[in-house]
């Protein structure tokens, strides 16, 4: 009898959204599985006069848990060769390996003529992702496989499934990486589909090193008080050693509770839209041009009598150069903490900040840009 094992670093990932199959290079470390919620029933009396206490138990399925996802995946953006089989267009737009996971995080994901519907702008200058479809108590979903195995392969599909999170982290000497997160309705056993879209996956030029990144900090307004007198600089010029920002859509999932059966989840909702982040940087004074980092906490700390300030954040990963691959995260209404310290060796600070759309009920708290690089 021969054992067939399975080993993570041959396993493939595909998405599938309608008719259409993206197959996604994955990072070490992904998972998925789906749990049981169960109840117990106990009997708890006291002696009965034969001197005997019942203590027995008993265990149920009442149905089963969201399954759930993790895996990261690089940022590798480039321009569509616009031919060929499995190209991601059929012009030289630009275009993302993990954009179908963008579409599905900030909208329905509805997908036509090689684009999301309402929800990107690609063009031969670079793809516009934003939020403006991301008002709806349902999300797009997709059909996840993961492909376990090289000859007998093992392939579970994940149904249904929706990107909760998103998470982008600057690892100074890192290649630009993006965490994703989220839920499905349950896991079968499927048969492995049949890519549509591979354009991207094996180039090694739409890297991006986080190195190259750069950060734009601007206050919309030098007068957040009113009182006439400028308390921000126009800008502030801080260098990055390192940060975060974390995109979360708060969904939940729903189960009915039948008795006499084990339910499955039905559907998802969305909760409220939340995109937060830090960013560290070392402790600096500029003695010429006050906007530098310890300016930055003075600043802040100085304006008591505003509850809210608004910054404008952008944060260009890869750097501003031409001809580089890159993705600018753009929040025009970044709500600013006062910069905390962190004692070591070179002291730094530590600023956390909140992405707000501009009105309550807005869409605009964030846009990215990816730029490619011919393959």
């Amino acid at each position: 009898m021969a054992n067939q094992l399975y080993f993570s670093r041959d396993t493939k990932v595909f998405i599938k959204v309608g008719s259409a199959v993206w197959e996604v290079p994955v990072l070490d470390g992904f998972s998925f599985s789906q749990a049981t919620n169960s109840s117990e029933i106990t009997l708890a009396e006291m002696e009965s006069t034969g001197g005997v206490s019942r203590r027995g138990r008993r265990q149920f399925n009442d149905s089963l848990a969201p399954a759930e996802w993790s895996f990261s995946t690089y940022v590798r953006p480039f321009i569509s060769a616009g031919s060929g089989s499995k190209a991601a267009d059929d012009a030289a737009n630009h275009h993302a390996v993990e954009e179908v996971l963008w579409a599905l995080f900030s909208g329905p994901a509805t997908y036509a003529s090689h684009t999301f519907t309402d929800q990107f702008v690609a063009d031969t200058t670079d793809l516009n992702i934003d939020f403006s479809e991301s008002n709806k108590s349902t999300l797009g979903t997709a059909d996840i496989f993961f492909v376990l195995g090289d000859t007998n392969k093992k392939i579970y599909q994940m149904k249904e499934c929706v990107v909760n999170e998103a998470s982008i982290d600057f690892d100074i000497d890192g290649i630009a990486t993006i965490n994703w997160s989220g839920m499905g309705s349950e896991i079968v056993e499927g048969s492995e589909p049949t890519s549509t879209v591979t354009e991207g996956i094996t180039a090694t030029n739409n890297f991006i090193r986080n190195r190259l990144t750069t950060l734009s900090v601007i206050p919309t307004s030098q007068n957040p008080t009113g009182d006439g007198s400028n308390e921000l600089a126009a800008s502030y010029a801080l260098t990055l050693t390192g940060g975060n920002i974390t995109m979360s859509n708060n969904i939940t999932f729903i189960t009915p509770e039948e008795i006499g059966l084990v339910n499955t989840p039905i559907g998802h909702v969305t909760g409220t839209r939340s995109i937060s982040g830090s960013m560290t940087c070392y402790l600096n004074r500029d003695t010429v041009t006050p906007n530098a980092s310890a300016d930055l906490w003075e600043d802040l700390k100085s304006i008591t009598s505003v509850v809210t300030n608004s910054f404008a954040l952008t944060f260009n990963i890869g750097g501003t150069g031409s001809g580089v691959p890159k993705l600018s995260v753009s929040m025009p209404t970044c709500h600013l903490d006062i910069p905390t310290h962190s004692i070591e060796d070179v002291i730094a600070v530590e600023t956390a900040f909140n992405a707000l759309p501009s009105t309550i009920d807005g869409t605009d708290e964030v846009t990215m840009t990816y730029t490619g690089i011919a393959l």
